[in-house]
């Protein structure tokens, strides 16, 4: 799907960046709704139970820092290099499993320093905006997804 979408090219992703082609937010923003959708109806049916890691702002910083590296380094993200690898491209293949192998290796090497220190920090739980809020799934989701949608209207209407 990423490939159908564009998503995989690398002058698509540095359109994101710059501002000038939206394909790859519409396709976040398409998933993100879908699979919120699809999830909570599974949920709320009692087809699944939810296993939710508890989250930090620590977490989230490193977490971005090594998403950012990546990204600025080679262009792509996770997901998209699965994409690219797929294609073929040699950059994704090469440069993008190298950094997957690489991170991925050193961050297991520094965990046990890590764990108890910077991934502690602003810890917030498995909290969730329903929990949060203290109110049915759907009243959040519901309102979300009808706010991403008129998002992806607007971005297409924009051009």
């Amino acid at each position: 799907m990423l490939h159908k979408g564009g998503a995989t090219k690398y002058d698509v992703i540095v359109g994101q960046l710059l501002l000038t082609d939206f394909t790859v937010l519409k396709i976040i923003l398409s998933a993100v709704v879908t699979g919120m959708i699809g999830v909570y109806f599974m949920k709320s049916m009692g087809w699944i139970q939810l296993s939710l890691k508890k989250g930090s702002v620590g977490k989230n910083i490193l977490g971005a820092i090594i998403f950012g590296i990546g990204f600025a380094v080679l262009g792509y993200c996770p997901g998209t290099i699965a994409g690219a690898i797929g294609n073929g491209y040699l950059d994704a293949t090469v440069g993008g499993l190298a950094g997957i192998v690489l991170g991925t290796w050193i961050f297991a090497i520094w965990y046990p320093k890590l764990k108890n220190g910077i991934l502690k920090k602003g810890d917030f739980g498995d909290i969730t905006l329903p929990r949060l809020f203290k109110v049915n799934d759907w009243v959040i989701v519901v309102p979300v997804s009808v706010l991403i949608i008129l998002i992806l209207v607007w971005i297409e209407k924009a051009g």
